[in-house]
């Protein structure tokens, strides 16, 4: 029946709405048909956006009807079909999601329409007699009638403006069409995803994006950004998932030990303090200054632009991009201090999976670094998104395979377990970096470009040294850069400060000579990937199942959703070998009693797994857990049985990694507690596995921010009483 796909929500409004019609025409009609136009307006306005409303959800309901059907009669096989439907799906939602907007302005008019409604008509019965003629009387006892219906219509119209700040704009239940199908969830939110972005980036300027009909890079971004968000084929909630992670970051999730750990070489740290001034003076745009200065960073942003010293313009380079008087050339070379004739070429208005870049050449030190920017831009979140691994081809691990210097042994195991894989969207800002300022050709390599021609032999700077510095999206870039170009120029080395996870285990430990990572304690970027996202949304649910205090009722629910949306693949994996997987990370239980053995992966490290160990917190005895749901629950997010050969591959860090943590620290304090920095920091290299798994907590985003990690770092060397240099020429 048609009634079972409506929400309830929709028909609560549906009735208010045709309620507050029928009652606003009685007002005009009959009760006081003697008003004029002008003193009737209120009444009249309010029961016209009703029905403009009524009418709304009748359109936006044909029209989320329409956008479902084109999900669930897709056709499976590819080709032209599925090409002409994926047009007319995307056509479709397009609509619906217009009709939607148009919902959601009909609704501020609504609220706006009881807002006034309640004062006209309070302004004219506070007025008793000397009030018009239209509401005469309307709050003596002779009008009895004429008052309750009054009464009645502004109540309902208060209520629309209530109800529909909470219902949000669906008239129709989505779940009555998609039921468990994970395709189609996965379909309707890339849709969604993909108009959504579209949408912000014509809002940033960039138009061109809404008018393209093919798939680009915003349809990948879309799609993973989908399939991340399946859980709701399971029949698991938003705020059901979000609840998860409050109580992740509620109950603490098992942090890294450092005790059996080697703290990090001074010399490496001092390195890296000296330089990480150049990947931080590579954001030039407002976004920096947003977080410094937020009440002022205009005035800030255009200081450090050198708007106020306009006849120094031709002093200053002129970078690819920059504006008129060349504003992000000033910025960099004040944050570093350096006169402009070391800075040689950069770029800093850039296209789709490319990277914005500072050439330095510093001749006091016998150095030329690269500073590459990390993400600031629209162009930087697309190439942040996509996420998914691409093989990566020999000229891509040149200074790897084709060096002299890198140890015969790595070389070898590099050759034996190709493929090997990057993130997408960062190996192809790599190439294009590479291709900018070495190579006429991201495909294959060829002498003679800018690097070249200053580093090369008899050349201007013939035996520097070549750094190269980035942070977050930077820092990757960066280090598959370094990459590229070890076998070029062997004395280089690559600093990445909070870098994406951007290339797999053999290819991230092959490179640890000249590349180091330097990751702040729980800042999320480091530990950003899909694999880990994924491993995250498991352990939300699984958070909820080891709760005591959530309602079990809820646990129940959560639990045979979530077997029956896996019950295909338990019943696949449970004919193969279980040697294939492996689980690598576990979480301490509430009482520290025992552990439960989650997030697996694949082909690294094998670990068995005891059935016996998990015990349902809520399962009156112990050792009957064989038909209880919550058993079954644990069971299924915990062992490998989630696993099947389409999940992602498992993306590291790269190079040495070096983790900077507090000595001090409460997860459980406030957010604004955290925001004042530590005082006592200390160094250690840690196994890149250790970091893997994205850690739920108040500090997690701000830990993230280039100037607290340039702080920890000074501590660290004042803790050891070493000279945090201000100038790289003190310890180069």
């Amino acid at each position: 029946m048609w009634v079972k796909r409506l929400r309830f929500s929709s028909i609560v409004l549906g009735a208010l709405n045709i309620l507050v019609l029928v009652l606003g025409g009685i007002l005009v009609s009959i009760a006081f048909p003697g008003c004029n136009r002008r003193n009737i307006l209120p009444i009249v306005a309010v029961s016209i956006l009703a029905a403009i409303k009524i009418g709304t959800m009748i359109k936006l309901g044909i029209a989320q009807e329409a956008t479902a059907k084109t999900i669930t009669d897709s056709p499976s096989e590819s080709g032209v079909l599925e090409a002409v439907m994926r047009q007319d799906r995307r056509l479709k939602y397009k609509r619906w999601l217009w009709w939607s907007r148009w919902a959601m302005v009909v609704t501020i008019l609504q609220i706006l329409g009881a807002f006034y409604l309640m004062v006209y008509v309070t302004r004219y019965v506070s007025q008793d007699g000397n009030s018009t003629e239209c509401f005469v009387g309307l709050a003596t006892s002779s009008s009895t009638w004429k008052r309750k219906v009054m009464i009645s219509f502004m109540i309902t119209a208060c209520c629309i403006a209530v109800v529909q700040c909470f219902a949000g704009s669906d008239v129709l239940k989505w779940r009555f069409y998609y039921a468990t199908q994970d395709v189609a969830w996965k379909a309707h939110y890339q849709e969604v995803f993909d108009y959504g972005i579209r949408e912000a980036l014509c809002c940033l300027g960039r138009v061109e994006y809404l008018t393209v009909s093919e798939d680009d890079e915003v349809y990948s971004v879309a799609k993973l950004l989908g399939d991340l968000v399946a859980y709701r084929a399971s029949g698991t909630g938003h705020l059901e998932l979000l609840t998860g992670l409050a109580l992740l970051q509620k109950h603490g999730q098992s942090r890294l030990s450092h005790d059996c750990l080697v703290e990090a070489p001074i010399e490496h740290l001092q390195l890296a303090a000296a330089f990480h001034k150049f990947a931080e003076a590579a954001y030039t745009g407002p976004l920096l200054d947003v977080g410094r200065n937020p009440f002022v960073f205009p005035c800030a942003w255009l200081y450090r632009q050198g708007i106020l010293k306009p006849w120094t313009r031709n002093r200053r380079p002129a970078l690819d991009g920059d504006n008129w008087w060349r504003g992000h050339a000033a910025a960099f070379l004040k944050f570093v201090n350096l006169p402009p004739e070391v800075l040689r070429r950069g770029r800093v208005c850039q296209n789709k999976c490319e990277a914005a870049y500072f050439i330095v050449v510093l001749h006091h030190l016998r150095s030329v670094i690269i500073a590459v920017r990390g993400t600031e831009t629209a162009e930087d979140l697309i190439t942040d998104g996509l996420g998914r691994e691409c093989p990566l081809s020999v000229m891509d691990l040149d200074g790897l395979i084709n060096c002299s210097y890198i140890n015969p042994s790595v070389k070898q195991h590099l050759e034996s377990t190709f493929p090997h894989y990057g993130h997408s969207g960062i190996v192809e800002a790599a190439r294009e970096l590479y291709a900018q300022i070495e190579g006429k050709s991201a495909d294959e390599c060829q002498s003679g470009g800018f690097l070249s021609s200053l580093l090369g032999a008899g050349c201007e700077c013939d035996g520097y040294r070549l750094t190269i510095v980035g942070h977050s999206l930077g820092g990757a870039i960066s280090a598959l850069l370094g990459i590229r170009l070890y076998r070029q120029f062997p004395n280089l080395h690559v600093y990445s400060y909070g870098p994406l996870p951007c290339v797999d285990f053999v290819v991230a430990d092959a490179c640890s000579k000249f590349v180091t990572s330097i990751v702040h304690d729980n800042e999320f970027s480091s530990r950003l990937s899909v694999g880990s996202i994924l491993r995250l949304r498991a352990a939300a649910i699984t958070a909820l199942s080891e709760n005591t205090q959530t309602d079990s009722a809820l646990i129940l629910r959560l639990a045979h959703q979530f077997l029956n949306a896996n019950k295909h693949f338990r019943s696949k994996i449970e004919a193969e070998d279980p040697v294939q997987y492996y689980s690598e990370t576990s979480i301490d239980s509430k009482d520290q009693d025992q552990k439960y053995s989650l997030f697996t992966d694949r082909k690294e490290n094998l670990v068995d797994m005891n059935e016996s160990e998990f015990i349902n917190p809520f399962a009156s005895d112990p050792n009957d857990q064989s038909d209880d749901p919550i058993s079954q629950l644990m069971e299924t997010v915990t062992r490998s049985e989630n696993e099947c050969s389409s999940d992602p591959t498992e993306m590291f860090l790269p190079g040495l990694i070096i983790h900077i943590v507090p000595q001090q620290q409460n997860l459980d304090a406030p957010m604004w507690k955290n925001w004042v920095v530590h005082q006592k920091y200390k160094a250690f290299l840690v196994n890149r596995e250790q970091l893997k798994d994205i850690v739920v907590s108040p500090n997690m985003f701000f830990d993230h921010l280039p100037w607290r990690c340039d702080y920890a770092m000074r501590k660290v060397l004042e803790a050891d009483n070493v000279m945090a240099a201000t100038d790289v020429s003190h310890i180069v």
